[in-house]
């Protein structure tokens, strides 16, 4: 287990203003919405989320990097835990043709909306119960997702993400952090479904104590 970056090359901060979501109308009532993550989380107004969730290639050189990481080939299966509209996904299998991808998200919205190329090997379901046999996949991914989660079902799905993964598999899992004050309000004034959020020593030493093995990065608001 180990820290791996892939991620900052995309995502450092936002050029939004932090407390325009707190500023803007009544945050928990928009937080109501994102949380049911529908349309109004992917493709609605801004103040509920994403503001138009669309394909723009950008996660292109991220599976570049991870099939160069964990040394991926043809054949072997990756299973992505919260793959939204599954642009990941369809990187990777685009990168490296013969490479099996499955992808599971809980919103049904994500998953009729995703790239048509990947929409047939998508799942709708939950984190904490994944449907797959143990030890099936080479890799397990799961990118700005387990943060949405209480703590006892993000204990449960890092379980089951160790459970599917397969013996001398990966695994990698990005979450929301924060490392000083200022980094932690601009979460809290940007953030509308996130339920556990952590300082990197506190996500390190959780991830020890749940029996998490793969290897983890972080999502900082600078």
């Amino acid at each position: 287990m180990g820290y791996v970056d892939f991620i900052s090359s995309l995502h450092k901060k936002t050029s939004r203003n932090y407390l325009e979501r707190v500023a803007r109308g009544d945050k928990a009532a928009c937080a109501e919405v994102a949380r049911q993550f529908g349309r109004d989380y992917w493709d609605g107004d801004r103040k509920h989320g994403y503001g138009g969730f669309r394909y723009d290639g950008r996660w292109a050189g991220v599976a570049a990097e991870m099939i160069r990481h964990y040394g991926l080939r043809p054949g072997q299966r990756v299973l992505d835990v919260g793959c939204g509209k599954g642009y990941l996904l369809y990187e990777l299998m685009t990168a490296l043709p013969g490479l099996e991808v499955c992808g599971l998200d809980i919103s049904a919205y994500a998953i009729a909306n995703a790239k048509e190329e990947v929409q047939p090997l998508l799942t709708q379901g939950q984190a904490q119960a994944l449907p797959y046999e143990d030890g099936r996949f080479d890799l397990v991914i799961s990118i700005t997702t387990l943060h949405n989660l209480y703590i006892y079902d993000l204990a449960a799905a890092l379980g089951e993400i160790e459970r599917v993964k397969a013996p001398g598999g990966g695994s990698y899992v990005v979450v929301e952090s924060y490392r000083n004050q200022q980094e932690k309000d601009n979460l809290l004034n940007w953030q509308l479904t996130c339920e556990c959020f952590f300082t990197p020593q506190e996500w390190q030493w959780l991830f020890e104590r749940l029996g998490y093995r793969g290897d983890y990065s972080f999502i900082y608001f600078e």
